[in-house]
């Protein structure tokens, strides 16, 4: 049985922008408009409250099963980069280690990591 993978986005997230306290937040849009898509099959959508990444663009991770390596993408745009974060979601999903090989990823995926953090599992033993 495959692995769900997590496409988490944080939904504090300001993009740099100064938001009142009641304001609705680009992390919010961000993720209100990647519920209202059609994901990949085998991704779950969560919100969290805060990746601290909060002046630099939207930020998300991908986490898959105890085995895959875990990502943080940051500099994402709410209205721009839906395609990117469903597409890289899918990419990330098929892998058996979280691993999407460099040619195939996203190219903003490739310029916008800010960390990879090992699986759970070592599976190097």
């Amino acid at each position: 049985m495959t692995e769900t993978t997590q496409l988490i986005v944080c939904v504090k997230c300001k993009r740099g922008e100064e938001v009142t306290e009641d304001g609705e937040r680009p992390g919010a849009r961000l993720y209100e408009d990647l519920a209202a898509r059609d994901l990949p099959d085998g991704i779950e959508l969560k919100a969290t409250e805060c990746l601290q990444n909060c002046d630099h663009g939207c930020s998300v991770a991908l986490r898959g099963g105890p085995a895959k390596w875990t990502y943080v993408y940051g500099n994402l745009h709410e209205a721009s980069h839906l395609d990117v974060l469903v597409e890289g979601a899918g990419l990330y999903h098929d892998t058996n280690d979280g691993l999407i090989p460099w040619r195939t990823r996203p190219e903003h995926f490739k310029r916008n990591c800010i960390a990879r953090i090992p699986p759970l599992e070592d599976t190097h033993g």
